[in-house]
């Protein structure tokens, strides 16, 4: 039986519910497994054999490999695990944001100061704001680390 969710509606977000907590269980087990030194300099030294060693679709793992962390949010990942593979990489948090929204780190840090994102077109999916999919680097490439 499916619930009705009406946050689906909110353009530029995923929400992490028990949904999707079950889709990316094992991508965010990875993320987690590289919390220890050994993990993450497996991980490093090949990165298809460390993730062929988890149970992970070919989705999760080509968007972990081309590091679209946008990706990896909408095939179940959660910000606060793959914000280990991104210290994994020597990336900081606001790197991150801001390979997530198409801005550089400069950027993405000027447009937070100054109060975030314009509500302006970004009230529900389908306006025009900045923050709709359509406006957004997932899968383009400019959204990765």
């Amino acid at each position: 039986m499916s619930l009705d969710k009406p946050y689906l509606d909110v353009p530029g977000t995923t929400i992490f519910d028990a949904e999707q907590s079950r889709l990316g269980y094992h991508l965010n087990q990875f993320c987690m497994s590289l919390m220890t030194h050994e993990n993450r300099e497996r991980f490093k030294a090949d990165q298809r054999a460390y993730l062929d060693e988890w149970p992970m679709t070919e989705e999760q793992k080509q968007a972990v490999l081309a590091r679209d962390l946008n990706r990896c949010i909408a095939v179940g990942g959660n910000i606060y695990f793959l914000a280990k593979l991104g210290a994994t990489l020597g990336k900081s948090f606001q790197q991150m944001a801001g390979s997530m929204t198409g801005k550089t780190e400069e950027e993405y840090r000027d447009m937070m100061i100054a109060g975030g994102r314009s509500v302006k077109g970004n009230r529900v999916v389908g306006e025009d704001g900045d923050a709709q999919a359509k406006n957004q680097p997932q899968g383009s490439g400019s959204g990765a680390l």
